[in-house]
């Protein structure tokens, strides 16, 4: 069982009508892909909701989760905070993902080109930036030292996971560099491909030691590589260091 375009339609009409009768509610907006008329077939719903001065977040929270466990099939929910906006994620039985943002009315405002005002007052916000290039650099050594140690203590399953760890990292960078989203993969089909083909020897093929040792040496190759476009000096001093891991 899926869901259709036209029932993912219905429900964000009906989802949107219900927070223009809250009283609790004072804005909404949409976010994600809808606000700028790049919904597939599929898309999830994203929406927005600001909160009036007196609302009690917590009580529209769970107000709204009623709602969609009884009328609109959620099976599980989770939850993803920033500063004091709660993002509620709901998984429904036809396998939609329903996103609803629920925020103060200080926090009610884009904090990314995606936001379409439908209805309230938006109040600007900080727009969120991109990491910076070192940090990511930082992290991908960091992910490579585990790496070797995870090699060499026979920890198979955990020395994929960091050899993976620097690839991704190692992608973030390129993302930044080609200024595409760099957030969970969301731009990584817009890299040059031959930019993005360096990367796939780095992909663990096997759990056996030789292939492991395998992919971290190319993991490694290509953040150094990485490391190069963003200080030509950092790279030389962490080529030594980095190719002794492997």
């Amino acid at each position: 069982m899926t869901f259709t375009v036209s029932e993912r339609s219905a429900l964000r009409d009906a989802l949107v009508a219900a927070a223009r009768s809250d009283d609790n509610i004072t804005g909404a907006a949409l976010t994600g892909s809808a606000s700028v008329g790049a919904e597939d077939e599929w898309s999830d719903i994203d929406l927005y909701l600001g909160l009036a001065a007196d609302a009690d977040q917590e009580a529209v929270l769970a107000d709204w989760t009623a709602v969609m466990y009884a009328e609109h099939g959620a099976v599980h929910h989770t939850d993803v905070r920033s500063r004091a906006t709660v993002y509620r994620v709901f998984f429904l039985e036809s396998t939609l993902q329903v996103d609803i943002a629920f925020a103060p009315a200080a926090e009610f405002g884009p904090i990314a080109p995606t936001f379409k005002l439908l209805f309230g007052t938006a109040v600007e916000q900080p727009l969120r930036t991109a990491p910076a290039p070192v940090d990511l650099i930082g992290l991908g050594w960091l992910y490579a030292l585990h790496a070797r140690s995870s090699i060499a203590r026979g920890k198979a399953w955990q020395a994929e996971y960091m050899i993976s760890g620097v690839r991704d990292h190692v992608l973030m960078l390129m993302c930044v560099r080609h200024d595409v989203p760099h957030s969970q993969g969301r731009g990584l089909h817009l890299l040059p491909s031959a930019l993005a083909a360096t990367v796939e020897p780095t992909l663990v093929r096997s759990l056996e030691p030789d292939e492991l040792r395998r992919a971290f040496r190319a993991s490694v190759d290509v953040l150094l590589t990485e490391v190069e476009h963003v200080d030509d000096a950092l790279a030389i001093r962490l080529a030594g260091p980095l190719r002794a891991l492997t």
